[in-house]
């Protein structure tokens, strides 16, 4: 399970504090084997035993805030949502205030399979939900629950090799899906595989794995150029189109992204040149550069390009609130991924594009105000609250701000996405 502790609740919070703060929630994706995203596991902020415990109507309240904030399908892109459950919240009602049909319920390890607890499972199933069995481990007594799971989860780093084979032999049958659960490297993923797992979730998919003697492909070289090319302050249509016009596939989601209504240009573009025309030069630049992170990342998993158009969007209408510089922000988001696109490192890329010295640095790693939105979102993704709160009013950006331009980043990625295929 991940990211379920949080810091305890200040003495004296009034109900509307409580429930503002209930609303961060992040997504962390479970994938397939072929790196297509199966569904999304939902971190609350203040996790199941806040959401479903406490004052009845503040609970329900929050749980109402959250998906009308966001939308269960905005969140997922209407794959199915994970949500960690205590026992409060199957057997009690707020739980129904979630859609069945798209909502997987994760049984916590600390349930009990009473017969209470099973009467309120057979009902949840029988109303549309799903349920799985989270950091699981084999007991006897639980084998009524396995039989109406549809999904086990077991703590991939936490159970030995040996523990994980006794597991899949004693589900052998059994139509249950086996999910591994941080998953961090490559090679555990390999290894789950090789294992019987179907589901993966973990963030091994944008790891940078570096590989020393491969070389960038050119059409890969080309498009860095045509990015290099492109944060110039001022630059030459005619050699931008000579640039663009040796990549064909590029030149296709170009125009294909400048007619979608992502852009909303009125008239149909059909050259390099007009969709400048069309959109200005600071439009241009950022769907160029989403078209060639698009390009750049066809053999790797959906999923990492939809984090790096999440992170760019986010860090762009981020900048806006806080003062940065927001084209230069998004293209940190969208950068931020290049490595493991590409399989090489940063080091590599930040020498290649004339960027501010400050954000080749916030691209490296280095905290300076150049690096403090693209930090948040990436503790966001993993759920670490407190680190998300601390970076807040080093931008001056409210908790309701940011998770405002989260929620709207995700809403236009998944728009940018489409058109980008």
């Amino acid at each position: 399970m991940t990211a379920r502790a949080t810091p305890p609740q200040k003495q004296g919070s009034s109900p509307r504090e409580v429930a503002s703060g209930l609303r961060y929630v992040a997504r962390q994706p479970i994938l397939d084997r072929h790196g297509r995203v199966h569904g999304y596991e939902l971190l609350f902020r203040d996790g199941p035993e806040q959401v479903f415990r406490g004052d009845g109507d503040l609970a329900t309240q929050t749980m109402f805030d959250n998906t009308i904030l966001f939308g269960i399908e905005q969140l997922t892109g209407s794959l199915p949502a994970f949500v960690n459950c205590t026992e409060e919240a199957l057997t009690g009602p707020l739980v129904h205030i979630l859609p069945s049909g798209m909502t997987v319920l994760e049984i916590l390890e600390t349930v009990e399979p009473t017969p209470s607890l099973m009467d309120a499972c057979r009902k949840l199933k029988a109303a549309g939900f799903r349920l799985a069995l989270d950091d699981f481990v084999w007991k006897p007594e639980y084998e009524p629950l396995i039989a109406l799971s549809d999904y086990i989860k077991i703590d991939f780093i936490a159970m030995s090799a040996a523990e994980r084979a006794d597991l899949v032999r004693r589900l052998h049958g059994s139509p249950v899906c086996l999910i591994a659960e941080k998953v961090e490297t490559q090679a555990d993923f390999e290894t789950a595989q090789k294992e019987g797992f179907r589901l993966f979730q973990g963030y091994y998919f944008c790891r940078p794995v570096l590989m020393k003697s491969r070389k960038i492909p050119p059409n890969r070289l080309l498009q860095i150029e045509i990015l290099r090319f492109l944060q110039n302050d001022e630059f030459d249509m005619r050699r931008l189109s000579q640039l663009v016009m040796r990549d064909a596939a590029l030149i296709d989601r170009l125009l294909r992204m400048v007619n979608s209504p992502v852009f909303a240009v009125r008239t149909e573009v059909i050259s390099v040149e007009s969709a400048l025309m069309a959109v200005g030069e600071d439009s241009f630049r950022r769907m160029a550069a989403l078209a060639i992170a698009s390009e750049i990342n066809a053999e790797q998993p959906p999923e990492l390009l939809r984090m790096a158009f999440v992170r760019a969007r986010f860090c762009e209408l981020g900048a806006k609130v806080c003062g940065l510089d927001a084209n230069e922000q998004y293209l940190v988001g969208l950068l931020s991924l290049f490595p493991v696109m590409l399989k090489t490192g940063m080091n590599e890329l930040v020498g290649s594009l004339p960027l501010r010295k400050e954000i080749c640095e916030a691209l490296l790693g280095t905290e300076n105000r150049e690096r403090l939105l693209i930090q948040w979102i990436e503790r966001y993704e993993l759920g670490d609250w407190a680190a998300c709160d601390a970076v807040l009013p080093l931008l001056a950006l409210t908790q309701d701000q940011a998770v405002r331009c989260y929620s709207q980043a995700l809403e236009w990625a998944e728009k940018a996405l489409h058109f980008s295929r």
